[in-house]
């Protein structure tokens, strides 16, 4: 083994350890998030979270570009950027929302999906070309997401259109950051989601604020701390991994959405809705080996 494939072992190996524990945060984030709904407006949380995440996307740019804010925001697509950063607005306001009336296990279950719509929509969307093997892989993982929501059963819900609702807006997203992402660098569009969203969420923040008491000042604190935590510790992480080599451990939330569902809300999702969620996890990880392997030179 070369120097250079044992440092590359390495760095990939702290990269998922970093992701693992950026996973965790996020889950706990989302479960303090279900908690503060019942005392809080969403808008006033959303805004909260963007504002905190704005000023986190400031600190890098100033450390890593060395520039300021406004030469920052010089982007080469600035209405793609705003438009991709007012879908992710969207998708966090809607998946807070869901969270009042679906539990955090539900909520993740169906949310898994995404991987699923970014490999149907790249195709007009960017123009990319999906071999049988992965609409195979989509077919599966939609029909575990139609085992885990049971249209047309009594178990079904409305309830559970959101976070399948969120799926669709974070696969727009997506792409339409894989799109900006060949003419703005990394800061440039971390530091528009921060902005934008900011933005986006002060108006109906501000028509609906509420006082919040001191259980809801320090919920607030705890998801903003958790969200910030977690956000640099996935950025650090894809800084020392491939994105295809993380991308399969990125479905670990789920399993820990679901430990902290049962935990502190007693959900405990049914057998059929293991094994959807089990047929959605394999069919996204298996389109990313397939993506990863594509990708690979050679």
């Amino acid at each position: 083994m070369t120097q250079g494939t044992s440092l590359s072992g390495n760095t990939n190996s702290q990269g998922i350890a970093l992701l693992l524990v950026a996973t965790i945060i996020f889950a706990a984030q989302d479960a303090v998030t279900k908690q503060l709904t019942q005392l809080l407006p969403v808008g006033q949380i959303v805004f909260v979270r963007f504002l905190a995440f704005a000023v986190m996307a400031a600190v890098i740019v100033r450390v890593r570009m060395k520039v300021s804010v406004r030469a920052a925001l010089k982007s080469q697509v600035p209405g793609q950027q705003i438009v991709r950063c007012l879908m992710m607005c969207a998708e966090i306001s809607l998946f807070t929302f869901g969270l009042r009336y679906i539990g955090v296990a539900e909520m993740h279950a169906i949310f898994s999906c995404f991987p699923l719509f970014i490999v149907a929509l790249s195709v007009p969307m960017l123009g990319e070309s999906v071999g049988w093997r992965r609409w195979l892989a989509v077919s599966i993982g939609f029909l575990g997401t139609l085992i885990i929501i049971r249209p047309g059963t009594g178990v079904f819900d409305l309830a559970a259109l959101m976070p399948l609702a969120c799926a669709v807006i974070y696969a727009f997203y997506n792409l339409m950051t894989r799109r900006v992402s060949r003419h703005d660098r990394f800061e440039t569009s971390l530091l528009y989601f921060g902005v934008v969203g900011t933005a986006a969420s002060a108006l109906p923040a501000f028509l609906y604020w509420e006082t919040p008491t001191q259980q809801g000042v320090l919920l607030l604190a705890a998801v903003t701390v958790f969200s910030i935590t977690a956000h640099l510790m996935l950025i650090k992480a894809l800084e020392l991994a491939e994105a295809n080599v993380l991308q399969p451990f990125n479905y670990l939330i789920l399993v820990w959405a679901m430990i902290m569902g049962w935990a502190f809300y007693d959900e405990v999702l049914d057998n059929l809705a293991i094994a959807g969620a089990a047929l959605v996890v394999a069919s996204g990880v298996y389109i990313g080996l397939r993506e990863a392997r594509s990708a690979t030179p050679g």
